[in-house]
């Protein structure tokens, strides 16, 4: 009896040893996968056994293996929710400590400098990582969506209020986490910019100046025109002159521009037509970057008051309206 129950125990031992080493080979091998990645969503709230069941129903583990192993790693309970991509070679031990490092998925969307909000949306709504929460919604219903969970920032209107960046999110995220992300960066940057802004700038608020920086992005993609640019602009307002400049009037008659900018759409009088009206336009007309938005703040000190196209992607500045027209003449109507 006594040799029995010996060898009962040494069984049992042999067994306990022959599972341990089973299981950590099993931890070491490569998955399995077939394909290059896969992917797979774990919920918020969701337990390791749950965790491991999803992970089984994408590729060959075993869920019942991946929970004991987390267990005697003492993961178990430190599972983290999101969307996983699990690429060829990984082994069970390293499955889990991705799901206990939370190293999700990540999806990138960069929204360039000068795009409108609409574009913006735009975006949003064809990224296929993101969850599409706003779609069908107006593009105030979607700024209000994003201001409830930001309150004291900047609320007129929705055009020029988003940072223009490259963005990084877990895949599923919702498109207005995306928006409160790019809301946020812009309240900072203007925020930090307007305690940095040169005396004697004619803004009388943080929101003039967001508008400014709109027409001074537009008009130029060259940074070392930017302060140029504002600098005529600062010149024009302080003179009482209208800033007559084409990028206000091509957003005032929005989708029905053409990309051509007729004689008439200059002298049909609109809020954002600034060749008939004085001063600023209502709302900015795009997303500036911090480079507009710094040249804005501090606009080059400059003697011009007018500026052309030179045909080349920069500008020819002028401080009188004689020097002007010789540069259009040389610049435009003779063909540069």
């Amino acid at each position: 009896m006594l040799r029995l129950f010996k060898a009962l125990i040494f069984l049992g031992i042999l067994s306990v040893v022959s599972a341990g080493a089973g299981l950590w080979w099993y931890s070491g091998r490569a998955i399995p996968l077939g394909t290059a990645s896969v992917d797979f969503t774990i919920p918020p709230g969701s337990s390791m056994r749950t965790a491991a069941r999803l992970a089984a129903a994408s590729m060959p583990v075993y869920p019942d293996a991946l929970v004991l192993l987390a267990r005697i790693t003492r993961r178990d309970t430190r599972i983290k929710a999101g969307s996983y991509e699990i690429e060829a070679g990984t082994t069970p031990l390293a499955l889990i400590e991705k799901l206990t490092r939370g190293d999700v998925t990540l999806q990138e969307l960069t929204i360039p400098e000068g795009w409108t909000f609409r574009q913006f949306r735009a975006a949003l709504d064809a990224h296929p990582g993101v969850s599409h929460k706003t779609q069908g919604l107006s593009d105030a219903a979607v700024f209000e969506a994003v201001q409830r969970a930001e309150p004291g920032g900047l609320g007129r209107h929705q055009e020029g209020l988003f940072f223009p960046d490259t963005y990084l999110f877990a895949k599923g995220s919702a498109d207005v986490t995306v928006l409160r992300r790019a809301y946020r960066a812009m309240q900072r940057r203007l925020e930090s910019e307007w305690r940095r802004r040169a005396p004697g700038v004619p803004y009388a608020s943080v929101y003039e100046a967001l508008i400014m920086a709109s027409i001074v992005e537009k008009e130029t993609a060259q940074a070392r025109e930017r302060p140029l640019i504002a600098g005529v602009f600062v010149n024009r307002l302080r003179r009482g002159m209208l800033l007559q400049t084409d990028p206000t009037v091509i957003y005032g008659l929005g989708t029905s521009f053409d990309g051509n900018l007729r004689k008439r759409d200059l002298q049909s009088d609109g809020p954002y037509n600034t060749y008939t009206r004085a001063g600023l336009p209502p709302t900015p007309i795009a997303l500036p970057g911090l480079a507009a938005l710094q040249a804005a703040l501090n606009p080059a000190r400059t003697d011009a008051i007018y500026f052309v196209a030179r045909g080349d992607g920069s500008h020819e500045f002028s401080a009188s309206l004689e020097a002007h027209n010789r540069a259009v003449n040389k610049f435009q109507r003779r063909g540069g």
